[in-house]
């Protein structure tokens, strides 16, 4: 029965943790800044008595891990079943720029800074938001960027590597 509160409570502790992202925001989950990572370690570190308690045996700990993975499942499947409930947890993708323009409201939104913006947007090799057709910020916390201006670097090199070897 012990084993089976351990579950509980790191379920109730996963339901709370995933509302606390989504209320205070996110921006890119898949390029956490250090300041991200300090927070991530510090909650986890935070939230480990309530969901273990004094118990820190191995069977305690699978109870655990048992219960924020079948959490994780149930989440999962629920989301894949209900684009509402989905767009509850994961939030809708984020218009950015549209032709060359911010969208600053969209921006503000984001939580992003015009650098943060000029940076992912330099990554994606387009010089500047003039050039960029569509930015969006993705559910996942990356920004997409699609430019007409756009060189890929690989067909680039390809160009000057046919050049080269025809000479």
């Amino acid at each position: 029965m012990d084993y089976f509160i351990i579950s509980l409570k790191s379920i109730a502790v996963y339901v709370f943790i995933v509302a606390a992202i989504r209320l205070f925001g996110k921006k890119e989950l898949s390029q956490l800044s250090v300041i991200d990572l300090v927070f991530i370690l510090l909650i986890s570190n935070a939230v480990q008595n309530a969901m273990v308690g004094d118990n820190t045996s191995l069977i305690g700990g699978f109870a655990a891990a048992g219960g924020l993975f079948a959490m994780n499942f149930v989440l999962k499947k629920i989301m894949f079943s209900n684009q509402t409930i989905s767009k509850i947890i994961q939030g809708e993708p984020l218009m950015l720029v549209y032709q060359g323009k911010i969208k600053e409201q969209a921006l503000q939104k984001s939580g992003l800074s015009l650098e943060e913006l000029n940076a992912a947007i330099r990554e994606h090799g387009v010089e500047s938001i003039e050039k960029v057709d569509l930015a969006v910020l993705e559910v996942d916390g990356n920004i997409s960027v699609l430019s007409n201006n756009y060189v890929h670097k690989t067909s680039q090199k390809r160009k000057i590597h046919k050049a080269l070897t025809q000479k």
